[in-house]
């Protein structure tokens, strides 16, 4: 059998050998390039080819079979055929005139086309058959999906986290509601508490399982290959991942680790549209999997979801340690890691959060938003990038922003943009101070902000943009960080952080040899351009660094 997995197929069958070969070459002249074509000899290899059919998953879309041959006629043949497979095409195929056959298999196997023999020209006497039948069935064909599914609750956290996962990693999957989807109750009946869970292809699932498991089933790289490294970036956001394809590219040993996956906060937007040389844009999730592939071209590592719990001096190298205690260490250390967005801190904000309150753009929830009322609270561009994500699916699209208007925090084009959105409706002077439900989000309080005056709104899908800070506690005692938590670099060092007669760096800490990029550095432009020109300047930097200039 051909290895043309994926394709559907065609099946002749017929005794006759030259017969069987003619319909072979004429059916791949014409239907090879769509389907995979399959000859049998007899009606009994016919139906071992189906079992075989069965077993790998793929759906036979016609069956062209000639009526009189011994042990098993065609009619037979088709009533077993068309029990499996009653969504396929059926064409009986015969060089003698024979009523009482077609009779029967008309009434009996609900035959499609019953055809003479010979089919010369098969361009005028077989050809528009066949094609008007496949025409049909592509149209009916509904192909059983073989790859992940995900059984769960929607609005449940724990759904959602491995949800969001699968997405971000353009891992291709199948949502099934355990409440509403009869084959989610099957796999679901009496572990329900085990929600959700992971079905693979394979046949295996997971239950409830933390982003680490689901890397690891997934085959997601957790574990570096060697134990030093020249350089070692922590964070794959834009600065991070920029430096990685700088630092490997000029032949750099390069180790580039991150807690959660590649593209950072920049990985979330849905459209980037201000970013240099894409005119129209592009999605994060894009441009992240496009500096992922660039990084590992020239020979990066990247490990995630891992994360770095500490980092210590061991001169002259430095030396990470990961969550389950392996120690690597590098010449150079390149802190990216990013922020995250504020947590809202509102009765009911913990209790929702997953549960119909998003932190970021959460496009994985963006089918489940269709025809429903969006709230967006923020009035930055990654606010508004959202909004007009948002829009696209749900019904009406509301901006919650404290701000007198939305020129004060938002880029002037994107401004445009949600003016011209008939969808978006933008309420100013505006906070949330409560949020309401039972099992899920259900409502939210808002108040204004020049009154105190407060209104109660129904809401199951608020996605927050409240400013972020940054992911630098674990380095407390060891780099000097501001009262935010941002990372001082260069001249902006304060008085006694530098140990060393030499001046640091530009993007150098307050330990020498470990640099910070992007927003995590204090005073840093907040934007993916600036993230990107800092990752790569600062490879620049560290061989300054390593060569002692």
């Amino acid at each position: 059998m051909s290895d043309e997995t994926g394709k559907p197929v065609i099946l002749a069958v017929d005794d006759d050998p030259q017969v069987l070969r003619a319909v072979r070459r004429d059916l791949r002249a014409t239907y090879s390039g769509s389907y995979r074509i399959l000859g049998a000899a007899s009606g009994k290899e016919g139906l071992g080819i189906l079992d075989a059919l069965d077993e790998r998953g793929d759906d036979p879309a016609l069956f062209l079979v000639d009526q009189r041959m011994p042990e098993m006629a065609g009619v037979e043949f088709l009533l077993e055929a068309g029990a499996r497979y009653p969504e396929a095409r059926r064409v009986l195929l015969t060089a003698y005139a024979d009523t009482d056959a077609a009779i029967t298999a008309i009434n009996r196997v609900r035959l499609h086309h019953y055809l003479m023999k010979p089919w010369d020209p098969p361009q005028e006497r077989l050809f528009p058959v066949l094609d008007d039948l496949l025409s049909d069935w592509l149209a009916a064909h509904r192909p059983a999906y073989r790859g992940i599914k995900v059984v769960g609750i929607p609005v449940s956290p724990a759904t959602h986290a491995v949800r969001d996962f699968l997405t971000r990693n353009e891992q291709p999957f199948r949502f099934l509601d355990v409440d509403a989807d009869p084959e989610a109750r099957l796999l679901a009946e009496g572990r329900r508490e085990a929600l959700p869970l992971v079905f693979f292809a394979e046949g295996d699932h997971l239950a409830a399982p933390s982003a680490a498991r689901l890397a690891e089933r997934l085959g997601l790289p957790t574990a570096a290959a060697r134990p030093h490294y020249e350089t070692v970036i922590i964070g794959a956001g834009p600065a991070g991942l920029a430096a990685g394809v700088y630092a490997a590219s000029e032949g750099l040993s390069t180790l580039m680790v991150d807690s959660d996956v590649p593209g950072g906060q920049a990985g979330t937007s849905s459209l980037i549209e201000n970013y240099l040389g894409f005119p129209t844009g592009l999605a994060g999730s894009d441009l992240a999997r496009r500096a992922v592939s660039q990084a590992r071209r020239f020979g990066a590592e990247l490990l995630y979801p891992v994360e770095v719990t500490a980092l210590r001096r061991a001169d002259p190298a430095r030396v990470i340690t990961l969550a389950d205690g392996t120690e690597i260490s590098a010449e150079t250390v390149l802190l990216a890691m990013g922020v995250s967005y504020n947590r809202l801190d509102i009765p009911g904000a913990d209790r929702f959060a997953g549960a119909g309150l998003y932190y970021g753009a959460a496009t994985t929830e963006s089918q489940s938003c269709t025809s429903e009322h969006v709230h967006v609270i923020g009035g930055a561009n990654s606010a508004g990038q959202a909004a007009l994500h948002f829009a696209k699916y749900a019904r009406q699209v509301t901006m919650l922003i404290r701000a007198a208007s939305l020129e004060a925090g938002m880029s002037q084009y994107l401004v445009d943009e949600i003016r011209r959105t008939p969808a978006i409706e933008v309420r100013l002077g505006t906070r949330v101070v409560e949020l309401g439900g039972e099992e899920h989000l259900e409502r939210i309080t808002l108040a204004d902000v020049a009154t105190g005056e407060t209104t109660e709104q129904e809401a199951r899908f608020v996605f927050t943009f409240i400013g972020a800070r940054p992911r630098t506690g674990w380095l407390d005692g060891v780099v000097e960080r501001d009262d935010h938590g941002f990372l001082p670099t260069g001249s902006e060092m304060p008085a006694g952080a530098w140990s060393l007669e030499r001046e640091p760096y530009p993007l150098e800490t307050s330990v020498p040899g470990v640099f910070a990029a992007g927003d995590v550095r204090a005073r840093s432009v907040k934007r993916v351009a600036s993230g990107v020109g800092e990752g790569a300047m600062a490879v620049a930097l560290m061989h300054r660094y390593r060569s002692g200039t």
